[in-house]
């Protein structure tokens, strides 16, 4: 069954605390989106490392490192309680070496790709990764339109590497998730349709709910 993670792209540790005890009732995994304006062409989110490092959270945290230079700064994500980073392709010369020190320091490696980066580039590192994300929008903020292109690229992925867990991030409502899913996405990030619904009033497990059953 696919599963749902709430996507948490906030200014403060404080509201990164707050959504994360929010959505800790309905879900396994909490995503937290990390920017400083490098890699992201000037929206920045919270991106403090010290703040998690020991932070216990009620649920698993994937961290986003929407981040330039991530040749080095892994060593500072590493330190944090977090239980599986993520970082860009694009955003490392030496993506496998970011790999193996990540999987040194007994974290889960996810490896993300932007919207316009083609899926070629990045299914050598597949079989040395807990997962592929796949971004359906540019690196930034909550609340952008999803990108199709998106679909072709889980497609090709899902062929190849049958066993592959690929994350599918962005523009994620019922109808765009129902489309990841049988493209052969297994897990989806949602933050702009849990926090900011269309139906008015915050409700997430209702959220969580829709995603999970447009998407069957």
């Amino acid at each position: 069954m696919v599963e749902v993670i709430p996507s948490i792209d906030v200014e403060s540790f404080d509201e990164v605390k707050k959504r994360i005890r929010a959505v800790a009732p309905y879900v396994k995994w909490a995503h937290i989106d990390v920017s400083d304006g490098g890699f992201t062409g000037g929206y920045k989110s919270w991106h403090y490392f010290k703040d998690l490092i020991g932070f216990k959270a009620p649920v698993k945290l994937e961290i986003h490192l929407m981040i330039n230079e991530m040749d080095f700064r892994w060593r500072d994500w590493v330190l944090t309680s977090a239980d599986r980073l993520i970082f860009h392709l694009e955003a490392a010369h030496d993506p496998a070496f970011v790999i193996t020190k990540i999987r040194e320091n007994k974290k889960q490696v996810g490896l993300a790709i932007r919207p316009e980066t083609a899926w070629q580039v990045i299914d050598p590192f597949a079989d040395d990764v807990n997962l592929i994300q796949t971004l359906a929008v540019s690196p930034g903020p909550s609340g952008q339109g999803f990108k199709n292109e998106i679909l072709d690229k889980i497609t090709h992925l899902r062929r190849i590497h049958p066993r592959l867990i690929i994350e599918a991030d962005g523009g994620m409502n019922p109808a765009t998730a129902k489309k990841c899913v049988h493209a052969g996405a297994n897990l989806l990030v949602s933050g702009n349709y849990i926090f900011n619904p269309p139906f008015g009033e915050i409700d997430i497990k209702r959220s969580i709910q829709d995603l999970k059953n447009w998407s069957s």
